[in-house]
C-alpha cells in the first residue's frame, strides 16, 4: 500500500471511488429522537410515478454517504428505469466545490455549508437563488485501530485528543492503559491516520475534540486534517486501507467503511458504550436547527457533550445539499423524486442494512419532506 506522508496529498481510493459512482449509475426548531421515518412520510415521497421519469443526475461529495448512495441509487433506478444517476463521493469538500460550480446537480455534504458558502453564485440554480442543506445520512464516525493482541480497547475524549494531536504517541501510555486494565497494550509507536481530502467525517470528528476535551484539543474544527501527525489516505475506504495496511495504527471513520476493524468503546464519564447507529441517533435527535438560515435550509447543530447512557456523540449528519430553485425545471422534478425516495421509509431502512446508518426519526424526515416539496 502506497500511503503517501502528510505535506502530500494521498491518492488512496481514487480508482475505486469512481468505479463505485460507475456501478452505481448503472445499477438498476429542534429535532427529535425515536422512531424511524415514519409510513406518513414514506408516502408523501411521491414514489408512485417514478416509472415515468427521465433524465440524468449528476452528485458528488460525501465519501461516507458511498454505500448509502449506491444502495439509494439502485433502489431508486429499480423504480425509474428511465433515469441515471451518477454520485462521485470524492469527499464532502469536492462536493461543495463541484455543486457550487454547477458541474453537479446535487452534493452529499457532512456537514452544513456555512453562511459565507450560502452566498456563493450556485451555477445550476437560477439567478437569485441559493441553496439548502437537508439532513439524509446519520452515521457514528468509528474510532478504528490496528494492534495485533488487541481486541478490546476503551479511550475517552481527552485520550484520544491526544493521540490525534501527538500528545500520546505509545500504545502503553499510562492514560490509555489506565483505561484499559489487564489489556496487553505493546510498547509501539501509535500510528495515526487521517483524511488527507477536505473531509466531513473530519470536520466533525475534530468539533467532537474541540467540544469534549477542549484542554486537549485545540485546533479549531476544520475539514481539513489540522495536525502535521502520520499517514493521510483519501476518502472513507482510504483510511480504511491504509489503517489494514500499517501495524500499530488507529484512524477515526464513518462506520459504514470500518467494517471488519476493530472499533474503541467511548468512555464518559466513567461510563463505556459501544459504538451504535442507535447512540448516533440519540444524539441527532438532541441537535437544534442552525438559526438565520431560511425555513427550508435544514442545518443542524450537533450537541458534542451529551451523557446519555448510549449516545455515541463522535456522530455525522450528513447532507444532500440542493438548489432551492433551478435553473433547469427537469432537473428540479428528478432532484425531488431521487430526494423523496432517500427519505421514505424504504430508503432509509435500506441504507441502515448496508451502511449501518440510523434511520431518520419520523420528525426530521418529515421537516425533510416539506423542504424537498419547496424545490423548484
Amino acid at each position: 500500500m502506497n500511503i503517501k506522508r502528510i505535506g502530500s496529498v494521498a491518492a488512496i481510493a481514487a480508482v475505486g471511488a469512481l468505479a463505485l459512482s460507475s456501478c452505481a449509475a448503472n445499477e438498476s426548531s429542534s429535532t427529535t429522537s425515536g422512531s424511524s421515518s415514519s409510513a406518513s412520510a414514506s408516502s408523501s415521497s411521491g414514489t408512485a410515478d417514478l416509472s415515468s421519469l427521465s433524465g440524468t443526475l449528476n452528485g458528488i461529495g460525501s465519501s461516507a454517504q458511498a454505500t448509502a448512495q449506491t444502495t439509494w441509487t439502485s433502489g431508486f433506478q429499480g423504480q425509474a428505469s428511465g433515469v441515471t444517476i451518477n454520485y462521485n463521493p470524492a469527499g464532502s469538500g469536492a462536493g461543495v466545490t463541484g455543486f457550487t460550480a454547477g458541474s453537479d446537480d446535487f452534493a452529499g455534504s457532512d456537514i452544513p455549508l456555512t453562511t459565507d458558502q450560502l452566498k456563493a453564485t450556485f451555477k445550476s440554480c437560477a439567478a437569485g437563488s441559493s441553496a439548502i442543506d437537508i439532513p439524509d445520512y446519520i452515521s457514528p464516525i468509528a474510532i478504528a485501530y490496528n494492534v495485533q493482541g488487541l481486541s478490546n480497547l476503551t479511550l475517552d475524549a481527552s485520550t484520544i485528543a491526544k493521540i490525534f494531536s501527538g500528545k500520546i504517541t505509545m500504545w502503553n501510555d499510562p492514560a490509555i492503559a489506565k483505561l484499559n486494565s489487564g489489556a496487553s497494550l505493546p510498547a509501539a509507536k501509535i500510528n495515526v491516520v487521517h483524511r488527507s481530502d477536505k473531509s466531513g467525517t473530519t470536520a466533525n470528528f475534530t468539533e467532537y475534540l474541540a467540544a469534549a476535551a477542549p484542554s486537549d484539543w485545540t485546533s479549531a474544527p476544520s475539514e481539513a486534517f489540522p495536525v502535521q501527525i502520520g499517514d493521510a489516505a483519501q476518502g472513507t475506504s482510504g483510511v480504511a486501507a491504509a489503517l489494514k495496511s500499517a501495524s500499530d495504527s488507529i484512524t477515526y471513520i464513518d462506520n459504514s467503511g470500518a467494517t471488519g476493524l476493530s472499533k474503541a468503546k467511548l468512555s464518559i464519564g466513567g461510563k463505556v458504550r459501544a459504538i451504535t447507529a442507535a447512540g448516533a441517533a440519540a444524539v441527532v435527535g438532541q441537535a437544534q436547527q442552525d438559526s438565520g438560515r431560511s425555513a427550508n435550509d435544514l442545518a443542524l447543530t450537533i450537541p458534542r457533550t451529551t451523557t446519555g447512557a448510549n449516545d455515541w456523540p463522535i456522530v455525522l449528519a450528513s447532507n444532500l445539499v440542493a438548489c432551492q430553485q433551478y435553473a433547469d425545471p427537469a432537473k428540479a422534478k428528478l432532484i425531488k423524486a431521487y430526494f423523496n425516495y432517500i427519505i421514505s421509509d424504504a430508503g432509509q431502512k435500506a441504507s441502515a442494512a448496508q451502511a449501518g446508518s440510523a434511520p431518520l426519526s419520523s420528525e426530521l424526515a418529515a421537516k425533510d419532506a416539506k423542504a424537498i416539496a419547496s424545490i423548484k
